[in-house]
């Protein structure tokens, strides 16, 4: 007999696979049990319904890029490296599991609009990423990086609405750009934001 978070991960597991094939509003419970091998009992007893199963599958297939570009020293020092590393991944062709998440995340912005309680998930989600990029961003004028003048709550904007653009990009199978140009223009508009008293890199 599976223990309580096996259960809670085959649910959620199962969760993901059909709110990505079916949508929110056509994503039944039932369907979700079936697959997952268990009865709707099982859902109702640790979720209080799909919106809350849709918040678990989102969380369960994103990743937070800034942790793993952390984790892996992607950056050379100024923690505005980390914006321009981050910036560049965007158009890096992305997993299965990632894929899923943004196709997850798609759901859940147009849920959004006529459920509340998905709207305050979604929001919750967003302001999270939002908070942590603002926290690297500050520090980043700490660290004489990103010139102090740059409003952080307009850069941390700017940056969610590249992100989200591509994911709509992405479920239109619209070409993203080719890495090496994209890359060429996040460093042009990064150094852009750097403090005038600093010197090129390489000097």
């Amino acid at each position: 007999m599976p223990d309580a978070d096996d259960t809670r991960a085959r649910l959620v597991e199962a969760a993901a696979e059909v709110f990505s094939e079916k949508g929110y509003d056509g994503a039944g419970v039932q369907e979700i049990a079936r697959r997952a091998g268990l009865t709707t009992g099982a859902i109702y007893g640790r979720f209080s319904g799909k919106a809350e199963l849709l918040r678990e599958a989102i969380h369960s297939r994103s990743t937070d890029e800034l942790d793993e570009l952390f984790a892996q020293h992607q950056f050379e020092g100024h923690l505005s490296d980390v914006i321009r590393v981050a910036g560049a991944h965007l158009v890096e062709r992305c997993d299965e599991d990632e894929h899923t998440g943004n196709a997850l995340l798609l759901e859940a912005f147009v849920a959004a609009r006529r459920d509340p309680e998905i709207r305050v998930a979604v929001k919750g989600l967003v302001e999270d990423r939002a908070n942590r990029l603002a926290e690297i961003i500050e520090a980043a004028k700490a660290d004489g990086s990103i010139d102090h003048g740059v409003d952080t709550d307009a850069a941390v904007r700017f940056c969610h609405a590249v992100g989200l653009g591509f994911l709509l990009y992405d479920a239109l199978e619209i070409d993203l750009p080719l890495p090496q140009p994209w890359e060429q223009l996040i460093n042009r508009l990064v150094q852009s934001m750097a403090a005038t008293n600093q010197p090129p890199k390489g000097d």
